[in-house]
């Protein structure tokens, strides 16, 4: 990787593909092809690159060139960022100029053509390796690529990739005892090897892993470069065994070129401007104290210098010094040479310090399958992994199952007097409010799996629509509507509400509603937060709010005109109002024939204590809150498909 600090310039080579001979293509640009000779081959992949502040913290960075390219960086992420520029996950405000590929302008969906594998693992850890491979190959891979070849492809790239063995296990979870973590990082290697990239992006591969299986994940990456692939990564404080394995050595400190050159000369190259590493000390590891000013062979180099010329020098001395020696070194002269060659083969877009490129950076998904595909592939998956997360499926009907035995129990067989006339509006209540605050699960539904869908969702796997629906139809089924209907038949007819059958439906169909309504509320508030408990504060505030309204802790119709508005918005009050209708109506609780003067305030029957509570008992009166149920549900999904349209999914 290339860094011309006057310019701020940054050139990025790749090497072509050498199995086929193909090259990458664009569309629109100016800028023409830069090749450069490195050990005797042409690179074929050239990526220019100006930005208006190239780094705008105060962090260094490394970055190795081999057959395999590396950032390597001292602080922070701003290799990890320059990483995301390269692969065109990166939100292109604030950054100007072109990335050219071959000569050719960046394609706009090159997020979508490269592979890119995350720091984080991005894997269904449900799924077994086979299984998330044959996922990324069906949505992935065109449409024209029969079922068949896209097996062998699976079969041939879990041999490559040593993953026999473990093809068949799960990846693993919290849960679900897993592969191992070298397994695990080949694993997502080869989620983005299915289409076969030229060039593959990976940030911080070897995090989380030992020494040895550090070692051997890039061993593996050589062997894939060796093979005509180019690999452009990341890394955190490599060791001596992985640092020889690049050629090319780039170093970077607050943005500036200070070194750009063969990696085996490098130390020779510090050594004449007076930094000599220490015998048995990390070139990698040398490098960064050099440039951050702590290196011992700092000291070393001033030690010929007056004690106040040694306090007086900072680090910011120690960069200015480290960028002009190396403005005067044929390493750099060399690198002008050849940006300068690139001008003359008809760049006209990059000036030397200058950035003309009057068309921001596009950032365009496109998808290789279908609507339907993504759809039916992404919902076996989906409800794959509910089926095996024993926490979010059999947990949450084991719940509503004991829930309701409590229920039925405290409230068993109701009589039909005063006292069974509390105990139903009470039973109605908890059952609707418990349907409310049982729904603060599904939070984490989008969350959880933030980091994945933002992944595949870039790298052109599907569509957000087919991802939203997924989720949707996923949740509402089995932890939503399985669930009401289980505690209906449980706790209705051990409470002993009105024995109908269309009364038993009427009440089903009122408690699943609910459900439906809070779960979306539930995901719109949650939809773009990153933090489950934060999302889990407000809805309880507003589950709170709205319990006030629902027609239990205040009676409705006292409430002053100022703030009776407030009531619209609360859903238990549509749940609880449908429920008591469902079963009031038609309920006698006292014998009032034969009483010639009734006392005052005295209740005899269910529609009597309706119009006490201001509810409207009539046939619309009933229907009118499914409607009102079912309308803040299609608001509240709207609300949440449009936050996850429209989340931040670039860095």
């Amino acid at each position: 990787m290339f860094l011309e600090s006057n310019p701020d310039t940054l050139r990025c080579s790749e090497r072509d593909k050498q199995t086929n001979g193909e090259k990458p293509s664009g569309e629109g640009g100016d800028l023409s092809p830069l090749r450069l000779h490195h050990d005797g081959g042409v690179l074929g992949w050239t990526v220019p690159l100006m930005l208006h502040q190239p780094m705008k913290t105060s962090q260094k960075q490394t970055n190795k060139q081999t057959n395999k390219q590396t950032n390597k960086q001292s602080r922070g992420s701003s290799s990890c960022r320059f990483l995301d520029v390269l692969a065109a996950r990166k939100d292109p405000a604030g950054l100007s100029g072109e990335v050219l590929i071959d000569g050719a302008p960046q394609p706009p969906n090159f997020k979508c053509l490269s592979g890119y594998v995350v720091q984080d693992d991005v894997v269904m850890g449900t799924l077994t390796v086979r299984e998330n491979f044959s996922f990324s190959a069906a949505l992935r891979l065109p449409s024209s690529i029969s079922q068949k070849e896209k097996e062998e492809k699976v079969n041939r790239l879990i041999q490559e990739l040593g993953l026999t063995k473990v093809a068949d296990s799960k990846v693993g979870t919290q849960l679900i005892r897993g592969i191992s973590g070298g397994e695990r990082k080949r694993t997502n290697i080869g989620m983005e090897l299915i289409i076969d990239p030229s060039v593959l992006f990976l940030d911080e591969p070897t995090t989380g892993l030992d020494a040895s299986t550090a070692n051997s994940v890039l061993l593996l990456l050589k062997r894939m470069a060796s093979h005509g692939r180019t690999i452009i990564l990341s890394i955190h404080q490599p060791r001596y065994a992985i640092y020889r394995l690049f050629d090319s050595l780039t170093l970077l400190v607050n943005g500036k070129q200070v070194y750009h050159g063969p990696a085996q000369t490098a130390l020779d190259y510090f050594a004449d401007i007076g930094y000599t590493c220490e015998p048995h000390n990390n070139p990698a590891d040398f490098f960064l104290d050099v440039i951050n000013g702590d290196s011992t062979a700092v000291a070393f180099s001033s030690a010929d210098k007056d004690d106040a010329d040694a306090v007086s020098t900072s680090r910011r001395g120690i960069e200015d010094n480290l960028v002009q020696e190396y403005r005067s070194s044929s390493h750099y002269k060399q690198t002008k040479a050849e940006l300068g060659g690139c001008r003359s083969t008809g760049s006209q877009r990059i000036v030397m310090g200058k950035e003309t490129s009057s068309r921001p950076p596009s950032r365009t998904i496109t998808y290789n399958t279908g609507f339907f595909t993504q759809f039916r592939w992404v919902l076996k998956r989906t409800f794959r992994n509910l089926m095996l997360n024993p926490q979010t499926s059999i947990a949450q009907v084991a719940v509503t199952l004991f829930l309701a035995l409590v229920v039925g129990a405290i409230f068993f067989d109701v009589q039909d007097d005063r006292s069974g006339l509390q105990n139903r509006f009470g039973a109605l209540f908890f059952i609707t409010v418990n349907q409310c605050f049982s729904s603060v699960s599904s939070a984490e539904l989008f969350i959880t799996e933030r980091k994945l869908f933002i992944h595949e969702y870039i790298s052109g796997y599907y569509r957000v629509s087919v991802y939203f629906l997924t989720k949707i139809l996923s949740d509402i089924i089995t932890l939503r509507t399985i669930p009401a209907i289980i505690f209906s038949c449980v706790a209705y007819f051990m409470i002993g509400f009105k024995a109908t059958v269309d009364a038993f439906f009427t009440f089903m169909v009122s408690v699943a509603l609910v459900a439906y309504t809070a779960t979306s509320m539930t995901m719109a508030i949650s939809a773009d937060q990153s933090v489950v408990a934060i999302a889990n504060i407000f809805m309880t505030i507003t589950f709170v709010f709205m319990m006030i309204f629902a027609g239990l802790l205040v009676n409705l119709p006292s409430i002053a005109s100022w703030l009776a508005w407030l009531k619209y918005f609360s859903i238990p009050r549509y749940g609880l109002a449908a429920l008591q209708i469902n079963e009031f109506v038609g309920l006698r609780i006292c014998d009032d024939r034969n009483i010639t003067v009734r006392p005052p305030g005295l209740i005899c029957t269910g529609e009597e204590y309706l119009e006490d509570q201001g509810v409207d008992y009539s046939p619309w009166g009933l229907w009118q809150n499914h409607v009102a149920l079912a309308t803040m549900t299609v608001c509240f999904l709207s609300i949440a498909y449009l936050k996850l349209r429209f989340i931040k999914k670039f860095t």
